[in-house]
């Protein structure tokens, strides 16, 4: 850790500019950055008081680029780090107790003799927390009281996964403090995973803390849960005079945890005709021999569509890939536009069947349409059912396409974002 005057002055002075040009992908405009860790620092003190040494930690929001719901099938996606991030300034306490405040939120405190889960507790950064030290306890590090203050520019429910970056914060401050810095990002996007599905109850994938903790753009095979095969892609969006664009339709994530669970849960049922678990396990060609029969049998034609869309997304992101290793950006573009076709018809993530009357992606993705013709690509972004869209914008048309779009959704909804290089990350 660095005393505080000295961490201060290293940001007010410019000597940390370099590394806010690297992490944030931007060519020297590095005052609101700057800014952002002041004002962490600030805000520590504030509610711990004065401390002698802090530390600053990163972990960036993500976007899904390929493999539309294939993380939990052990299929395969591609997805990247954005220049969104939760941040937090940390030091250590003598309490045994780990305090983490968040702005805009209560305080959570967890004693570190308390690390088992507390259903109470189901969906709320708290559980978050505790999983994450959990499995790092389980992993054999001693771990000690610390408090950290956290500010987030990653909306909640905005597609871009606030808690999957939160997650990989908070495992990425523990791996700095107590585990000298030795669990890899892959595993520290597995521990956050855990804490997802256990501690906070909610059923996920790997692809969100896989593309934060790692970083830069990444192509993963999930074929080994355990032991996912990461690569990393190059994939710089100015070589194409494109821009990222992802879009906030407005609509809530809220009270649709029934819509995302059904998702893997009925590609299961499709799975366990063929006597595995996953689909990934189940050979494309005996499916469509099978279909009249898995039908008959699962007595749901929306899950076999989405079992579809499965394999046709789970090789598209694979195509993908190749196609961005290849310079062929056109392919690319075609290969996006129809993952997004296939997650309307088939995957049926567009909006919520319980909730039809709201319809802000789908409407959001008719205006990509309209705006665009058949230029760049767009889609659903990530879970769906409600959230954002993501754009591959011309950038000649990059003005024109905000605007249009915030005259229909309001000012701020088109968010204009950069690949970040890294993902996880001690800035000091």
């Amino acid at each position: 850790m660095i005393n505080v005057s000295e961490l201060k002055e290293q940001l007010i002075s410019g000597a940390l500019n370099d590394k806010l040009a690297y992490i944030y992908s931007c060519s020297g405009d590095v005052e609101k950055y700057r800014d952002r860790y002041i004002s962490v620092i600030d805000g520590y003190k504030e509610i711990f008081g004065e401390a002698e040494e802090l530390a600053l930690f990163s972990a960036p929001g993500r976007t899904e680029i390929g493999g539309n719901h294939t993380d939990h099938q052990h299929g395969c996606v591609l997805a990247g780090s954005v220049n969104l991030d939760v941040i937090a300034a940390v030091s250590y306490n003598d309490d045994n107790v780990v305090r983490i405040k968040s702005k805009g939120y209560k305080m959570d405190e967890i004693p570190l003799d308390d690390l088992e889960i507390h259903p109470e507790q189901f969906d709320k950064a708290i559980a978050l927390i505790r999983g994450v030290l959990r499995k790092f306890s389980d992993m054999g590090y001693k771990l000690k009281g610390f408090n950290a203050y956290t500010e987030s520019n990653v909306m909640k429910g905005s597609g871009l996964s606030s808690s999957a970056a939160f997650e990989v914060l908070i495992g990425t401050i523990v791996n700095h403090l107590f585990a000298n810095a030795e669990v890899s990002p892959v595993e520290i996007a597995k521990i956050g995973q855990f804490a997802e599905n256990v501690y906070y109850d909610k059923p996920s994938g790997l692809l969100d803390q896989m593309a934060s903790s790692v970083g830069a753009v990444v192509a993963v095979d999930f074929k080994d849960n355990d032991k996912p095969i990461v690569r990393k892609v190059d994939f710089d969006l100015s070589k194409y005079n494109h821009s990222l664009c992802v879009i906030d339709s407005g609509a809530d994530h809220a009270e649709l945890t029934h819509e995302y669970a059904a998702v893997p849960a009925e590609m299961k049922t499709v799975a366990a005709y063929f006597g595995k678990e996953f689909l990934r396990d189940v050979d494309y060609d005996d499916f469509m021999r099978e279909m009249k029969n898995v039908r008959e049998t699962v007595k749901n034609d929306r899950a076999v569509l989405r079992a579809y869309h499965y394999f046709k997304d789970s090789q598209r992101a694979v195509d993908e890939a190749a196609a961005l290793e290849a310079g062929d950006f056109e392919t690319f573009c075609k290969l996006s536009r129809e993952s997004g076709r296939s997650s309307y018809m088939y995957l049926q993530n567009v909006y919520a069947s319980s909730l039809p009357y709201q319809q802000a992606v789908s409407l959001t993705i008719a205006l990509c349409g309209e705006i665009l013709g058949d230029r760049g690509a767009y889609r659903v972004h990530g879970g769906g059912f409600a959230g954002t869209v993501q754009a591959f914008v011309p950038n000649d048309m990059l003005d024109e396409f905000k605007s249009r779009i915030e005259a229909v959704l309001g000012d701020g909804m088109c968010h204009v974002l950069q690949i970040r290089p890294v993902g996880g990350y001690r800035l000091a």
